[in-house]
């Protein structure tokens, strides 16, 4: 019990104290079919190092992703990352700083989220641009409330191309967040048409270039579209290092852009943590969630930096707060300030180049494959293939022969009839020897 040193009767009293006549009544609101009826299947307790042996197995049966040839994307992409980045950010000053809550004496730290901010306004091609977000797809979130709050609507649309843990995201939040949903069915060619569903209700319509299956989409006359009618664009996306070589949403007309910086500066990592990037124009800088540093002088005329506005609700009363976000990503968003200042305008649109020849190539390849057909036009370097069977399975058969080919699609919309399609992501870490196994593999496996 030396963790948990309290008894019955100190459970009774503290049950006693809330009103409740038992613990199951605290887990009322999760489903019974949710909850478990017997402990876990593991050992109660062992040493440090037979922890370490059994975790060592566990892990000794994933593929890891350095290890083999490794085309794997869907929202979350592998680059590399400068040894500098990770030895910047494991700095003391900035690995133990957090949330600037005494903002004026932590100047380190505001200064780097005030870089931070200056480079996803410029990526980005927006006016402003805040810090402080979770990821992507909570970014998502918090545009439509946004948009919500400006335009005094309800509904946002939803494209089918948008990635669907965003989508996904969307609903859980929505309700909350007073917002009405209409998600379109998922758009695997790029076909939909989203100006002729906005009405006098609509406060946003929400799309992704390049989207969930890679198709790049032009948003401007979209966006002139939502203009008309009074509603807000809010354009996502999931690869920050495409604008090193696409039109930033900025200059396709969006008034709201949120997305995900993991591909710059920060490793694949389980799913987290990653960081949120959100913009927007600036007439709606009183609307933005989370927190904006800004740039001013001290009272000896020294260039200092300053909280400029905060408006999430450990700042200020919780009705007059746009968000309740309550984390900072302060080191995430470090990891992509370092790295993107490395590579500077001219090393991203390099970059970005390389991943879209990258991309181009492991297309041509596997085009030739019989069975196998690609089904973009325009990609950055994502792409959906269509093959004949299903896809789940043609993954696992090219992993075991030490290829990670990509995500199924029906991975992440199950029961959508989609078992045939695969996206598959080629960045600046794939060899020519790499795509070259890639569509010998795949040619092997499908004509068995």
């Amino acid at each position: 019990m030396r963790y948990l040193p309290l008894n019955d009767e100190d459970r009774a009293l503290m049950l006693a104290r809330i009103g409740v006549k038992d613990i199951a009544e605290l887990f009322a609101d999760i489903p019974p079919d949710k909850r478990l009826e017997q402990a876990l299947d593991l050992p109660c307790h062992k040493g440090e190092m037979e922890v370490e042996r059994q975790f060592s197995a566990l892990a000794a049966q994933n593929i890891a992703a350095g290890s083999v040839p490794f085309f794997i994307g869907a929202g979350a992409y592998r680059h590399h990352i400068p040894a500098s980045v990770d030895h910047l950010i494991q700095r003391s000053e900035f690995l133990t700083s957090y949330t600037p809550y005494q903002p004026e004496i932590s100047q380190g730290t505001l200064q780097a989220l005030f870089e931070f901010q200056s480079e996803v306004a410029e990526l980005t091609a927006m006016e402003i641009a805040n810090a402080s977000l979770y990821d992507g797809s909570t970014a998502t979130v918090e545009a439509a409330a946004m948009a919500r709050r400006i335009t005094g609507r309800r509904k946002a649309i939803v494209s089918g191309g948008l990635h669907p843990h965003y989508a996904e995201t969307l609903q859980t939040y929505a309700a909350m967040a007073g917002v009405d949903l209409l998600r379109l069915a998922p758009d695997v060619v790029a076909t939909e048409s989203l100006a002729e569903r906005i009405d006098q209700e609509t406060a946003c319509v929400i799309v992704q270039s390049p989207d969930f299956f890679g198709h790049l989409r032009d948003h401007s006359k979209l966006a002139e579209s939502c203009r008309a009618k009074g509603a807000l664009l809010v354009a996502v996306f999931t690869e920050a290092v495409a604008f090193g070589l696409i039109e930033p949403p900025g200059t396709l007309g969006a008034d709201i852009v949120a997305g995900e910086g993991q591909s710059i500066g920060n490793r694949l990592n389980f799913g987290g943590p990653y960081l949120g990037l959100f913009a927007a124009r600036a007439q709606y800088l009183r609307q933005m969630p989370g927190r904006i540093c800004g740039e001013t002088l001290d009272r000896d005329g020294r260039r200092s930096f300053t909280l400029t506005l905060s408006t999430r609700e450990q700042h200020i009363r919780r009705e007059k707060a746009t968000s309740n976000i309550c984390t900072n990503s302060g080191l995430a968003s470090l990891a992509f300030t370092i790295h993107l200042s490395l590579l500077g305008s001219a090393g991203l649109r390099r970059l970005a180049r390389i991943n879209h020849a990258n991309a181009v190539d492991l297309a041509e390849r596997l085009a030739a494959v019989p069975g196998v057909t690609i089904l973009n036009k325009t990609f950055f370097n994502e792409f959906t293939l269509r093959i004949k069977g299903d896809a789940s399975e043609l993954v696992e058969r090219m992993a075991e022969a030490g290829i990670l080919a990509g995500v199924p699609v029906s991975r992440l919309l199950p029961g959508q009839g989609l078992e045939e399609f695969l996206l598959v992501a080629s960045t600046e870490v794939n060899t020519d020897a790499d795509r070259a196994a890639y569509a010998k593999t795949l040619q092997g496996v499908i004509s068995c």
